[in-house]
């Protein structure tokens, strides 16, 4: 299993009402101070060295626009940093909005990076949120076209020797002739993170590529996995758990109360109440920035919620129905805290806001407590989700330096030992370790599942 560290490095300083109010997309870059944005990035990048010096496996990063959520605007800068001043870890994207920019210049790049880093980079492509298109002026109905292509272009790029000439649908180029080209052949490896998507989920797994949950329920998490082994089916191979990564909220002190006090504080660093302190719904969910796939599916779960059974969302009677509850899931995840209530209100919206802690705690969207706490609910979340790859997502929100590095020594030390335990014995791989799409189907060529919500179950059945 491989086990890598991730946090959304934001701007600790925004105004907490403002953000409240609005969210975190479109906060005026008036409230930024390079001074203590110079301090920031430097704690950033102390807190990647000390995860290596730790014995993380990797380190994540991850790329917003128009908003201090996340500092990584551009996340290329900070990894070609890491490429230099780190040794061993491995460097993750999570990843790089493929339909805003220039892919050329985007292929080069991480090329730099990886050979900076001695073939350490791990690419990731995602589409970005809607809020990504108005930040760099990109057509959301094109979205998804633009991600694809730009990904085969940037494919064909590190392995077709140049030059040559691209006419593509989207973008166009006279000479196609990078230097250099990366470390990896035939390129750096490619991880897929994504929100709850069954096209995104489909789409790698039709590319043999790893899927990273992003702190998603659990539930719904298993009934994507489904979806990817059903189409990893149709292309002939057998999933295991290197095609799946999964990204997990952890604080870990030296008591209950002061893990749980801590971890309250992530709430207002943008995790709170399912993510949806990043947008308010209007930029997240533009218009034509959903397929007409996906409306179709949110319509039928909406105008007919007998599609499902089982009195849950995600216990669905068929593929299609399952496929309807994942994306409703997905909407409620992004917008719950301003369709709480009519009319905004900033003391009722910050009691709902840190309501939602105790939630998330519940349903293991947040794990915080001492290391024996931690480690058993840990271990619930790999026997669900059985994945290969574990990004352990930490010290967001007004969290002081020393809390950080405390709860991230706590984490290394007195918990991941027993998380490279649970690997082995669950027989946890990673993509590292096996192949990804190597796999033969059984036999009897009906696919195995990866992911079971019986631990779960058992898990809420033991603690009502």
């Amino acid at each position: 299993m491989h086990l890598a560290y991730f946090t959304e490095r934001p701007y600790r300083y925004a105004p907490q009402d403002r953000v409240i109010e609005k969210g975190f997309f479109g906060t005026p870059n008036s409230f930024f101070d390079p001074v203590k944005g110079y301090e920031l990035y430097h704690e950033y990048f102390d807190e990647k060295l000390l995860a290596e010096d730790l014995g993380f496996d990797g380190v994540g990063l991850n790329e917003h626009h128009g908003t201090p959520f996340t500092m990584g605007g551009v996340m290329d800068v900070e990894a070609a940093v890491l490429a230099r001043i780190t040794k061993k870890v491995k460097i993750i994207m999570m990843g790089n909005p493929l339909p805003l920019g220039n892919p050329l210049r985007l292929a080069e790049e991480l090329a730099m990076i990886d050979v900076i880093s001695g073939g350490r980079l791990v690419t990731g492509w995602v589409r970005g949120t809607g809020c990504e298109q108005f930040a760099h002026n990109s057509n959301p109905a094109y979205n998804r076209e633009y991600f694809e292509e730009a990904h085969d272009f940037i494919v064909r790029t590190w392995t077709q020797p140049g030059p040559w000439r691209y006419e593509g649908r989207h973008f166009h180029y006279r000479f196609v002739d990078p230097w250099p080209l990366p470390m990896q052949k035939p390129h750096p490896p490619m991880w897929i993170p994504g929100l709850l998507s069954p096209e995104t989920a489909m789409w790698a797994a039709a590319k043999r590529y790893p899927y990273l949950g992003l702190a998603t329920a659990l539930e719904p998490t298993v009934e994507l996995w489904n979806v990817y082994r059903d189409t990893a089916a149709q292309a002939g191979y057998q999933i295991g758990s290197e095609n799946f990564g999964f990204l997990q909220n952890v604080y870990v002190a030296e008591t209950e109360e002061k893990a749980h006090e801590i971890s309250k504080l992530s709430v207002f660093g943008g995790a709170g109440s399912g993510y949806s302190l990043f947008s308010t719904p209007e930029f997240f969910f533009p218009p034509g920035y959903s397929s007409k796939n996906a409306v179709r599916r949110l319509a039928e779960q909406f105008g007919d919620p007998g599609n499902v059974t089982g009195g849950s969302p995600f216990q669905a009677a068929n593929s299609k129905s399952a496929e309807a509850a994942i994306s409703s899931a997905q909407v409620d995840h992004r917008s719950k805290v301003w369709q709480a209530q009519p009319e905004f209100n900033l003391e009722h919206t910050r009691k709902i806001i840190m309501d939602s802690h105790a939630e998330g705690v519940r349903t293991l969207n947040i794990i915080c407590g001492t290391p024996d706490t931690v480690i058993r609910k840990l271990r619930v979340v790999l026997e669900t989700l059985r994945p290969g790859i574990l990004l352990l997502w930490q010290n967001d929100g007004p969290i002081t330096r020393a809390q950080r590095e405390s709860n991230l020594k706590l984490l290394a030390t007195e918990v991941m030992p027993a998380l490279r335990e649970f690997g082995r014995e669950l027989k946890l791989t990673s993509p590292f370790e096996v192949t990804p799409g190597s796999r033969p189907l059984p036999a009897h060529g009906k696919p195995e599942s990866v992911g079971s919500v019986e631990p779960w179950k058992a898990w809420q059945a033991a603690n009502r």
